[in-house]
């Protein structure tokens, strides 16, 4: 654990964000280190000789100090950082007409510069352009005053020389790193912004296409789209209720996640949409929102590998498990419905005729309608299985699909 986080423990009030709090805790940090500052260059001051100009720096020491106390006690975070800016700004003012002005002081005026710093560092960029313009008013106002201040001081030269190059270095330091912590909390933040931007674009892509997701993002339009020349898939586990009571809940939830989880690879792999998980019920589609000449063939390709990959989880886990698929080929629309947990959905003919191909399917086998057999029938093996009845749609000519050609052929 760092210094700033252990700060924070005393820093923090409820509903501070993790932005404020980290904010708070380092300018208490940059409040503490500026204590040993004063009453080094008040010990300086009375070293050689200017006791006066050594009472200012060391009361700013001890006015930081009481303010520090009195933030940890108030929590009034606007107090305590008006309070130092004030100090920081006017002190070395102060100091300088004192000393006897720009020279004799080895300008120490420039320590003020360090109070639009902290502003803009810790209470933002209206607040430096305040301060800033401050710390003009004074440089001006330390040029008026010039002509009427003393002469000389009890510093020799050389010391005023050392002077001027340790308040220009010390006043650089503090501005190098007051940006330095400000370009890492902005870098930071981007990379927590960009984090989340990849969380949400991932959650994204979980419920929609890439292209859609893409054009959901970047207009504000209802999307739907007609396509032509699609093919959509449904499978659906065979007696999954009676088996899901005689398992666990949690043996259910990863029996389907471990099964779902490989298929959503593989319509990955194939470049695939699956459209929605129901229960124990999957559906796929093929040639939207992408076009695509082989559409029917490669839902084919993923049929057979559903297939195989239930029949391996089942032989691992030792439970009977099957499933119906039934695949359509076809014309739909497709778009994105909802407002708030929308998602991407395809509607027609050819979707009802595919959800009837798999309610009337058998178990472990995959039926196919006339329109996908007229498409993958060259590169396909099929089995035809004749006329059924549709419920709304009439006789309707089918065939099991059983493997590509060329491949090892199942036994049915």
């Amino acid at each position: 654990m760092n210094l700033l986080s252990k700060l924070e423990r005393f820093v923090a009030v409820s509903g501070d964000s993790p932005e404020q709090r980290t904010q708070k805790s380092a300018f208490l940090a940059y409040a503490f280190a500026m204590i040993p500052i004063g009453f080094t260059w008040g010990g300086l001051y009375a070293i050689f000789g200017e006791p006066l100009a050594a009472l200012i720096p060391s009361s700013y020491a001890v006015f930081v100090f009481f303010s520090i106390a009195l933030y940890l006690l108030t929590r009034n975070y606007r107090l305590f950082v008006g309070t130092e800016l004030f100090l920081v700004l006017l002190l070395p003012f102060v100091l300088q007409v004192v000393l006897g002005g720009f020279v004799n002081s080895s300008a120490v005026i420039l320590w003020s510069l360090t109070a639009p710093f902290e502003a803009f560092v810790f209470a933002g960029r209206r607040q430096a352009v305040r301060w800033g313009a401050a710390y003009v008013f004074l440089v001006v106002l330390s040029g008026l005053v010039q002509p009427y201040v003393r002469l000389e001081n009890n510093l020799s030269l050389g010391i005023k020389i050392w002077f001027f190059v340790i308040n220009i270095i010390g006043v650089s330091l503090i501005a190098i790193a007051l940006i330095n912590y400000y370009i890492g909390q902005r870098d930071r933040a981007y990379s927590l912004l960009d984090r989340e931007q990849q969380k949400t674009e991932s959650l994204l892509l979980n419920v929609l296409p890439r292209k859609i997701a893409a054009i959901l993002k970047n207009e504000s339009r209802i999307i739907a789209d007609r396509h032509e020349h699609v093919s959509i898939l449904f499978a659906d586990m065979v007696g999954f209720t009676p088996l899901s009571i005689q398992m666990t809940p949690e043996e259910t939830v990863s029996l389907l996640n471990e099964i779902f989880s490989r298929l959503d690879e593989l319509v990955e792999q194939r470049g695939l949409e699956k459209i929605r998980t129901i229960g124990d019920n999957y559906m796929v589609v093929s040639g939207a929102p992408g076009a695509r000449a082989d559409h029917a063939q490669a839902l084919a390709d993923f049929a057979l590998e559903l297939r195989n990959t239930v029949q391996a989880v089942a032989t691992r886990r030792g439970y009977p498990i099957q499933f119906r698929v039934g695949i359509n080929s076809g014309q739909v629309v497709a778009g994105v419905i909802g407002r708030r947990k929308f998602h991407y959905d395809v509607w027609g003919d050819a979707v009802n005729l595919a959800s009837r191909m798999e309610s009337h399917s058998e178990p472990d086998r995959i039926q196919i309608a006339q329109s996908t057999y007229e498409l993958i029938k060259e590169d396909f093996l099929c089995q035809p299985r004749g006329e059924i009845e549709i419920k709304g749609v009439g006789r309707v000519l089918t065939w099991f699909l059983i493997a590509r050609k060329g491949s090892a052929v199942p036994l049915h």
